[in-house]
C-alpha cells in the first residue's frame, strides 16, 4: 500500500507528540537528589525508584523515529512519481527549514540523552568516598526543554513536508506544461504538413 503525503505527516506528527509527552513525563517523575546514607568508607546514595531513565530513553527513540519519517517523507515517490532531490534544494526556503529541521533534532536528542544517560550514571554509581557527597540527580529542565525541542523537531519536519509538496507540484506542472508544448508543435507541423500536400495538389 502506497503512502500519502497526509499519512506521512500523521506518522512523523504522532511520534513527535509521544516523544514530548514523554520527555515531560521523565523530567516531572525526576527525584530532585537522592538519600546520602553513610557507610565504612564514604556514602552510598540511595535513590527513589522513577522512571526517568526509560521514559528518557524512549523519547529520544521516538525522536528519531519521527525523524525518519519526517526525512523520508520529502523524498518519497509519492504515487510513483519521483522528484530528484536537486529540484526540492533548489527551493530556497524549504533548504532553510530541511536545515534547521536537521539542527533542532540534533539539538533536542542532545538536550534528552544527556540528562538520561547523567541520571543513569548517579543511579548505577552510587556509592562513593566523599563522606560530604550530597546525592545529586540529572541537571533540572534539560528533559523538559529536550521534549519542546522533539515537538519543533516534528512541527519544522512538517513544514519542511509542505513545502515539498508545492515544489513537487510546480515541478510535475512544469513537466506536463513542456509535454503540452511538444505535443502542440507537433500537432501544428502535422496541421503545416497536411496543408502544403492539399496546396501542391
Amino acid at each position: 500500500m502506497a503512502a500519502t503525503a497526509k499519512q506521512m505527516s500523521l506518522i512523523v506528527s504522532l511520534f513527535g507528540v509521544i516523544s514530548f509527552i514523554l520527555g515531560v513525563v521523565a523530567e516531572n517523575k525526576k527525584p530532585a537528589a537522592g538519600t546520602p546514607i553513610p557507610g565504612k568508607d564514604g556514602v552510598i546514595c540511595k535513590y527513589p525508584a522513577d522512571p526517568t531513565v526509560a521514559l528518557g530513553y524512549l523519547s529520544v527513540a521516538f525522536l528519531i523515529a519521527s525523524t525518519v519519517a519526517g526525512y523520508l517523507s520529502l523524498f518519497y515517490p509519492y504515487k510513483g512519481k519521483a522528484v530528484p532531490q536537486g529540484v526540492l534544494f533548489k527551493h530556497t526556503t524549504f533548504t532553510v527549514f530541511f536545515n534547521i529541521a536537521l539542527f533542532t533534532t540534533g539539538l533536542a536528542v542532545a538536550m534528552l540523552l544527556w540528562p538520561t544517560i547523567t541520571e543513569q550514571l548517579h543511579l548505577t554509581r552510587n556509592v562513593h568516598s566523599d563522606v560530604n557527597y550530597e546525592c545529586p540527580t540529572a541537571k533540572t529542565g534539560l528533559l523538559g526543554g529536550g521534549a519542546f525541542l522533539s515537538l519543533d523537531s516534528s512541527l519544522l519536519w512538517l513544514i519542511a513536508l509542505m513545502l515539498a509538496e508545492n515544489a513537487r507540484e510546480d515541478f510535475f506542472d512544469e513537466q506536463d506544461g513542456d509535454n503540452k508544448g511538444e505535443f502542440g508543435k507537433a500537432s501544428s507541423d502535422v496541421y503545416d504538413a497536411d496543408v502544403g500536400v492539399k496546396g501542391s495538389s
